[in-house]
């Protein structure tokens, strides 16, 4: 689905949903709270896929972040939409699905003026599968071991997306 034709879910101050409107609308100077998600992927060895954005992308173009991150889709379970877009944008099967952090809510401006405004449940997954990332999401990826990437984040918070940055500590990773 095209970023066009694709609906988010448009939410109240107190997380419930009070209608949708088209992604491509939402994400602007003045972005409305609406539904999203992110999800961090672990390996065999329990290192933590991160991705690099594409640069064209609207928001935080050629930034490390999360392994993948989306939006459910009016009347879509999360956990579907986590898998569905897992599928898109890297081309994963995942396993052990599990939402970690419920509650989880960001505001970032963009260095474009930009706004991100998200109620984002946090979920991990374990891959199995290979990566086949959609170069128009993906420019890159690394499979790292949770202590560097938290460190990484500490010590360059501008390289990664400000949602990981976030999640980071609160995923008991990067704390002092």
């Amino acid at each position: 689905m095209n970023a066009a034709a694709e609906l988010v879910v448009l939410l109240d101050e107190d997380g419930g949903a009070i209608g949708t409107a088209p992604k491509a609308t939402v994400h602007g100077t003045s972005t409305p709270l609406h539904l999203a998600f992110s999800c961090h992927v672990r390996d065999e060895h329990d290192r933590i896929l991160v991705t690099r954005r594409a640069l064209d992308k609207a928001t935080w173009p050629g930034v490390w972040t999360n392994s993948f991150c989306g939006h459910p889709g009016p009347g879509e379970d999360p956990a579907d939409a986590v898998v569905r877009r897992g599928r898109q944008e890297l081309g994963l099967e995942l396993d052990d699905l599990r939402m970690v952090l419920p509650d989880f809510r960001y505001r970032a401006i963009d260095a474009n003026g930009i706004v991100e405004n998200e109620l984002c449940p946090v979920y991990t997954a374990r891959i199995r599968s290979e990566i086949t990332a959609d170069p128009d999401e993906v420019m890159d990826w690394a499979w790292v071991e949770p202590a560097h990437l938290a460190e990484s984040a500490r010590l360059t918070p501008f390289a990664f997306s400000p949602w990981l940055v976030l999640q980071l500590p609160a995923l008991g990773l990067g704390s002092d």
